[in-house]
């Protein structure tokens, strides 16, 4: 699949905005601890990937009824479901100058996930820090996609291929409308 972006300037992959709010101090603090371990942009935006997969639970997988959308808030809360996860793994990434977008892939629910443009890179590859369970094993790969989740098109799944600078509003609403996550599973865009 051909990943398209929905604005030319690679400078709007980078942007600060409300929700991916990378010049927060929590996400700067952040980006600070797994950057001083990393040597090059590859092992900082792999670093980065795997701290947001791994430390900040999906709130459906938690119980958890908590619901976040700004990056900060994700990282301060660590809870989120995709979309909030993938929003404070951008904001991680923009924060050392790692072009990243957003986009989706449509199950019963659009489902949320990021893609990168590494330093050398010709091409976006997507990432998915949804979270690891049983039946899930998404890794940050360049070579390959490792998705949480692969569509199935006779079931009317699908791969959205636009990368957006900023989260859907569809997605957006829907995250800033819920009273809870119950509700939010109620509201959830069933299509983009």
């Amino acid at each position: 699949m051909e990943l398209i972006q929905n604005t030319p300037e690679i400078s709007s992959y980078l942007a600060a905005d409300e929700v991916i709010d990378h010049e927060h101090p929590r996400v700067r603090a952040t980006a600070a601890t797994l950057s001083a371990d990393a040597p090059d942009a590859y092992a900082y935006a792999k670093a980065a990937f795997a701290f947001v997969r791994d430390t900040i639970p999906h709130s459906q997988d938690a119980g958890d009824p908590r619901v976040t959308w700004r990056a900060s808030d994700v990282l301060a809360q660590r809870t989120g479901i995709c979309y909030a996860k993938a929003h404070a793994l951008a904001a991680l990434l923009r924060a050392e100058g790692i072009p990243t977008a957003l986009c989706y892939q449509k199950f019963e629910v659009v489902h949320g996930l990021v893609a990168v443009k590494l330093p050398g890179e010709d091409r976006w590859a997507r990432q998915d820090p949804r979270g690891n369970k049983p039946g899930v094993d998404a890794q940050f790969r360049l070579d390959r996609e490792q998705l949480a989740f692969t569509v199935r098109p006779e079931f009317n799944e699908v791969d959205y291929p636009v990368l957006f600078a900023e989260p859907h509003p569809a997605v957006l609403q829907c995250l800033r409308e819920a009273v809870d996550r119950p509700h939010l599973w109620q509201t959830l865009p069933t299509d983009l």
